[in-house]
């Protein structure tokens, strides 16, 4: 009986350990410096074309009134179109990564670079399709700010 409860011990812990793993698996780390935390697969996940991370740096209240998150974007990772009621500045950390406005030529983003999105601008940003990319988003504005998320951006349109 000792042996048996010893064996079923063993075989169950062999499963947590496979179930651990396989959900270590679809979480990747960064190979760049992404300064701050990677974070947690994005919540806002399903206005995203690829994998994104999120770590928030400071969540909107009443005394700032501003919203400040880590974002990390696999390669070729990319947000949908969006508009900020409030507007949004990007500063970006690390990786190459892409902006565009609607109607506009798409900027190629490298560490250092800051952006500033005009309020009510549809636009979409994320990485270079062979690179990490990772950026600190700052939601300008609030408490008033809203997003507005649109369509995917095509595979045409981010090229």
């Amino acid at each position: 009986m000792f042996y048996v409860s010893k064996i079923c011990f063993m075989i169950l812990m062999c499963c947590f350990s496979l179930i651990n793993n396989v959900e270590a698996a679809e979480m990747k780390k960064a190979p760049i410096n992404t300064v701050f935390e990677q974070g947690e697969p994005n919540p806002y996940g399903k206005f995203f074309t690829g994998q994104t991370y999120l770590t928030m740096l400071s969540n909107k209240d009443d005394v700032w009134n501003s919203s400040i998150g880590n974002v990390t974007f696999e390669p070729g990772a990319r947000t949908n179109w969006h508009k900020h009621s409030g507007g949004q500045i990007l500063l970006v950390l690390a990786g190459e990564g892409r902006y565009q406005e609607r109607e506009g030529e798409i900027r190629i983003l490298k560490a250092g670079d800051v952006v500033r999105i005009p309020l009510n601008v549809e636009h979409w940003h994320g990485a270079a399709p062979n690179s990490w990319f990772t950026h600190i988003s700052v939601e300008t504005n609030l408490p008033d700010n809203q997003t507005t998320w649109l369509e995917p951006v095509s595979d045409e349109e981010y090229k």
